[in-house]
């Protein structure tokens, strides 16, 4: 009798619903890295200069507007390891387990790499965060701050030749996907791009592209690396901006071309293996000015995952941001008006709670997702002249993070 109940418990066991199991979750931050010195900036902008310079400055542009933000931490230079340390403490004690850097490398070469490879990576914890890179490839324009018409670019070429995406790529391979931090998915490296057509763009189009992947993933094979998860931001996935020529469904080379009409047509003929999101007002018009609801936006954005899901049929790895507020990249001493971006419409009302309430509807979002799909992206550990931010301020202090603790612990 003892047998026959013990093999019926090992059998319901066995066909537990996946629902009552116990569910791992990667949660990644975006991180911003301009809160150190760059020998760009102080070319163009001024000597020591950072983004922290804005921060400071940021005034109200309209009755209630909650400016300017006071960072808890105090104005930290992140290429420091015991800054940097502070930050990996904190947000893998509240439950992040990577941070995606928003990187820069251009046609002229690299930008912005101080926080990451003197930061993070010589940071004495470094081991309780895996870390991943997001090529930021668009053009970096003057927002620093920004006058009202047309900013002026200051690093041109978000769109690299093929020679600059070797060039980037084995940096990559070489300086961090060999790290043992370094956030894989299957034991694949994961590598997302910012601007897919900006890239294609550059390449010359969708064949070069697949080529391009192609040759980066045999690049990493034969580094030893079991190959490469290739992840693209939605909102990068733009048709018909890809240059001179048609978009064509190159994944069967044995066929006549088929021209390309929906991103799920562009996604797998690229062999890209997944889908994000950077930022929630990517996807959600702010019909209002000078100031939108953040629980209005936050609603809608929700409804849209699983759209995402159906248009890209890769796994979509839905995102929730903490708010958005650009006006710190506004010209302070310039009339405030919706003239486009960083002019724009404020997002207001964000609170821990009302966030929290957003990442527990991810986390019901999650489980409805295989286990290895369970990937939230947040916009973003430090965006703070964009007003997106789970750093600790002298208003929310550690409100964000304890959030984020309470929906996703720390394992």
């Amino acid at each position: 009798m003892r047998i026959r109940q013990l093999i019926v418990a090992m059998i319901s066991l066995s066909t537990a619903a996946p629902a009552v199991m116990a569910a791992d979750y990667e949660v990644a931050a975006y991180y911003w890295p301009n809160w150190h010195v760059d020998a760009r900036n102080e070319k163009r902008i001024a000597k020591d200069w950072t983004e922290w310079e804005l921060v400071k400055a940021a005034t109200p542009r309209f009755p209630g507007h909650q400016q300017p933000r006071i960072p808890l931490w105090g104005y930290a230079d992140e290429a420091d390891p015991k800054a940097m340390q502070q930050k990996i403490d904190a947000a893998a004690d509240h439950g992040l387990t990577a941070f995606i850097f928003d990187w820069y490398y251009y046609n002229e070469g690299p930008a912005l790499e101080r926080c990451l490879h003197e930061g993070f990576l010589k940071a004495a914890n470094r081991d309780r965060l895996k870390f991943g890179i997001m090529w930021a490839n668009h053009d970096y324009i003057d927002l620093f701050p920004a006058k009202v018409g047309k900013p002026k670019t200051l690093w041109n070429a978000g769109a690299v030749t093929r020679e600059t995406f070797v060039k980037a790529t084995d940096v990559m391979i070489k300086s961090y996907f060999s790290q043992p931090n370094y956030w894989t998915i299957d034991g694949k490296p994961y590598f997302s791009i910012y601007e897919l057509h900006t890239l294609m763009k550059g390449l010359g189009g969708a064949e070069q592209t697949r080529q391009a992947f192609a040759d980066f993933r045999e690049r990493c094979k034969a580094a030893g690396l079991p190959g490469l998860h290739i992840n693209a931001v939605a909102w990068g996935v733009q048709l018909g901006t890809v240059g001179k020529e048609p978009i064509r469904d190159i994944a069967s080379m044995d066929k006549p071309a088929v021209i390309v009409k929906d991103a799920a047509g562009l996604i797998a003929a690229l062999g890209i293996n997944s889908v994000t999101s950077y930022v929630w007002i990517h996807h959600v018009g702010l019909n209002s000015f000078p100031s939108y609801p953040y629980e209005r936006l936050g609603d809608q954005a929700m409804k849209q995952w699983p759209g995402f899901q159906n248009t890209f049929k890769v796994p979509y790895h839905p995102n929730v941001s903490v708010g958005w507020d650009s006006t710190p990249r506004t010209d302070q001493t310039q009339e405030f008006k919706n003239a486009g971006y960083p002019h724009m419409t404020a997002v207001v009302g964000s609170t821990p709670d009302s966030f929290k309430k957003y990442l527990e509807q991810a986390k019901a979002y999650l489980n409805t997702r295989p286990p290895g799909e369970r990937i939230l992206t947040i916009n973003s550990w430090n965006e703070w002249t964009e007003g997106s931010y789970l750093e600790p301020d002298t208003t929310t202090r550690l409100g964000y993070l304890e959030a984020l603790k309470s929906v996703f612990p720390p394992k």
